[in-house]
């Protein structure tokens, strides 16, 4: 793909996110929707591979049935009350389909299958577009219509897709996969604590974009596809092994990091709103989240030392150190003092 064409699909990505994140009208949002859909296709499809475009037709198919049921849902409104504005009340209808929506626009269960396929099917870089920026347009339309949106829909959804993101990453080989996994588990907590906190929703996802786009570029320069080369890494860079470890502990909720602190907001809240059980169920099913992540660190910083292996080891070349893996890992790491400054 030429830099031109690249250069025009990414900032028309940008632009369809930018536009339905300001956007008050609903047929406004639906075009950035569309805008940013179909400029991800081509980046998703570029490998010229039968897996590439699995994803991508995947991909499109999942977000324009997303799309139609968003316009859909917008238009029975429209109808019913006479009034485009996202912010004003929906009826129970309308309601309902925007629920389903967003549900499938985010990857979150029951509507999750399709974005671990994509992710395995495309680059680790398209990947971590789609786990970061991706995420942006459709969290944005739940912070406008919060008020509209039914709570016990909302809460049922994120237990579900945290129960389902732990149990489903257990048994993952591939990184991507597992990051999809990963990916469903954390949005489903944002989208619990969405109805009551948007600002800790808000919290939650600023958090989420920096401890995955972190893990995604060490990922992206060891170039570690799955488990096995994640065994090497070591040879590369004892210093982005370290990295990598206190990464994978901030994306699993371990305090004194910051993925700590997004977590501890949430059930903060959700036990003043006497949801106990759900509480309960939800903090468990990050104990199996924590279980992949403590296998990637044991197996990338704990278990080896510099003696003989059976897996092929990598040159140690230069390492690569962009600017996006030195800005994000402190704030990966760093934030959870700023929390008392958060709460007030």
């Amino acid at each position: 793909m030429s830099p031109q064409t690249t250069t025009i699909l990414m900032f028309s990505l940008a632009t369809g996110t930018i536009i339905t994140a300001s956007s008050f009208h609903w047929f406004m949002a639906w075009i950035g929707l569309e805008m940013n859909t179909l400029a991800i296709i081509p980046i998703i499809s570029k490998q010229h591979h039968p897996r590439a475009t699995e994803a991508a037709t995947k991909y499109f198919l999942t977000q324009a049935a997303a799309s139609a049921l968003i316009l859909f849902s917008s238009m029975t409104n429209a109808w019913q009350s006479g009034i485009w504005d996202i912010t004003q009340p929906t009826n129970q209808t309308s309601s309902i389909l925007i629920t389903v929506a967003i549900t499938m626009k985010l990857g979150l269960a029951p509507t999750h299958f399709w974005l671990p396929e994509v992710l395995q099917g495309t680059t680790t870089t398209t990947a971590l577009i789609i786990s970061t920026w991706q995420k942006l347009a459709p969290m944005a339309m739940i912070y406008l219509t919060t008020n509209n949106l039914s709570s016990t829909t909302l809460i049922l959804i994120g237990l579900l897709s945290t129960c389902i993101g732990g149990w489903g990453g257990i048994n993952q080989t591939q990184t991507r996969k597992i990051m999809a996994y990963s990916s469903i588990a954390h949005f489903g907590w944002m989208a619990a604590i969405s109805t009551m906190l948007p600002n800790t929703m808000l919290l939650y996802l600023t958090t989420y974009i920096f401890m995955t786009t972190s893990l995604f570029t060490t990922l992206i320069i060891t170039k570690s596809k799955n488990i096995q080369n994640m065994t090497t890494m070591w040879t590369l860079s004892p210093a982005t092994t370290t990295m990598t470890l206190l990464t994978l502990l901030s994306l699993s909720g371990l305090p004194p990091l910051t993925g700590f602190t997004p977590k501890w907001l949430i059930i903060n809240e959700l036990i003043h709103q006497n949801l106990l059980l759900t509480t309960t169920i939800m903090t468990m099913s990050t104990l199996l989240s924590l279980f992949f992540y403590l296998r990637l660190t044991y197996i990338t910083a704990l278990t080896l030392t510099p003696g003989t292996t059976n897996s092929t080891h990598k040159w140690r070349f230069k390492m690569p150190a962009p600017m996006l893996l030195t800005t994000t890992t402190p704030l990966t790491l760093l934030m959870l003092p700023i929390t008392p400054t958060l709460i007030q």
